[in-house]
């Protein structure tokens, strides 16, 4: 599957660099770029392969939150210039939030602060602004009240008097898998909108690709030469919305983007992209749901196959998914809906070190899952009595 991903990716939807073109020419630079892909891809796959053999958790999913941990890290305490290879200045201070901000107050004057925009800067107008900040700090304190937040079915054995248990029904119940799901489609779209755009042989499709007959690209994503973020478009209404600067700074200063859209054009990007990544998610939950034995007719049967029952309630697996029933599926909607809101409007004020809010939502439930197999690990080597004592059964 590495190489079948890779190909496409490097022949039709990123070019290489032009040092590379020029020493090797385009075939093989694009045959080394394939291949780094597929041996790095190659080397991630045996390290998680042994982790999760030997360690704890999964070997990719240390990967993702290890990224975007760092991402994070830098963008909030990093030290050098904005621009690389100039001095620190007003308007070239440290990039990271916190020495940006100290570095501003103790430098800017009263007049630096107030009438040539020093607070917009360190508010809104950085590369890792304060605003960032604040909602990177936000959505890691959400996600984890959310991912700790459950409903708990009470639930006993009926040949074991006395043997109870609980299944719980978490608030995030379809976890993080339906932004994913909606991230990927919406990269998909990009890349194909691109494709039909400035490939030699796709943009001669009819009305969908550029040179083609009755071409009506545009209407489905325009891009400058060279760009791999589309400029108009469907794509482009339907693409992410990166930080304040893309909608709420035109909206502050009256004015249009970088490419020159309309205020309407704009709030018009905001809301559809906002509107398919909330929906997105809340459609990709249910599937998530269904498709992986997860729905409550699939845990109906896996509690009857245990024994269990709802005390109250014959044991009957009909009675039993009659009762999920009442929480599975609003509490699945609701999930999908809440994470990819959530990730949305991480996007829109931005996230320190554009982790982006799909990849902080990800590295946030990667640690809460990784600490919780941890607990789990300690509690087996407890003695059974104070695992009882501290409710680790």
């Amino acid at each position: 599957m590495i190489p079948i991903e890779s190909i496409p990716q490097v022949y039709g939807f990123l070019d290489p660099s032009e040092t590379v073109i020029l020493d090797y020419g385009v075939g093989w630079a694009n045959t080394l770029i394939v291949s780094q892909l597929f041996i790095g891809s190659l080397l991630v796959f045996l390290l998680d392969e042994l982790v999760s053999k030997w360690g704890i958790g999964s070997g990719i999913s240390l990967f993702i939150a290890a990224g975007v941990a760092q991402s994070t890290f830098v963008g909030t305490l990093s030290p050098l210039p904005t621009v690389e290879g100039s001095a620190l200045s007003i308007e070239n201070p440290p990039s990271g939030t916190l020495p940006m901000i100290f570095y501003v107050l103790r430098t800017a004057s009263n007049q630096d602060l107030v009438s040539d925009n020093g607070f917009e800067l360190m508010l809104l107008n950085h590369a890792n602004p304060i605003a960032a900040l604040i909602s990177s700090i936000i959505v890691f304190v959400v996600v984890g009240y959310a991912e700790s937040s459950k409903l708990e079915l009470p639930l006993t054995h009926g040949k074991v008097r006395g043997h109870r248990g609980q299944y719980p029904i978490r608030l995030v119940y379809a976890s993080n898998i339906p932004v994913i799901l909606m991230a990927a489609l919406l990269a998909n779209l990009n890349m194909f909108t691109l494709l039909f755009w400035s490939h030699p042989v796709l943009s001669t499709t009819p009305i969908i690709g550029r040179n083609g007959w009755g071409s009506r690209a545009e209407w489905f994503g325009a891009y400058k030469p060279g760009a791999t973020t589309p400029h108009d478009g469907f794509a482009w209404y339907a693409s992410m919305v990166n930080g304040v600067g893309d909608w709420l700074l035109p909206l502050l200063n009256q004015t249009g983007d970088v490419y020159g859209h309309s205020l309407p054009q704009i709030m018009l990007h905001v809301f559809t992209y906002v509107f398919f990544m909330t929906a997105g998610s809340t459609v990709f939950a249910k599937f998530w749901i269904e498709t992986t034995n997860m729905g409550a007719k699939d845990v109906a049967k896996q509690i009857e196959r245990t024994g269990m029952q709802i005390p109250g309630f014959r044991k009957n697996p009909v009675v039993l998914e009659r009762i999920l029933e009442r929480y599975i599926p609003p509490v699945t909607l609701f999930s999908g809906a809440f994470v990819g809101l959530l990730a949305a409007g991480a996007d829109l004020l931005g996230t320190v070190g554009n982790a982006t809010g799909t990849g902080l939502l990800l590295a946030v439930g990667i640690i809460l899952r990784t600490y919780e197999q941890i607990q789990k690990e300690q509690a087996m080597e407890m003695h059974p009595v104070l695992r009882e004592f501290f409710g680790a059964d």
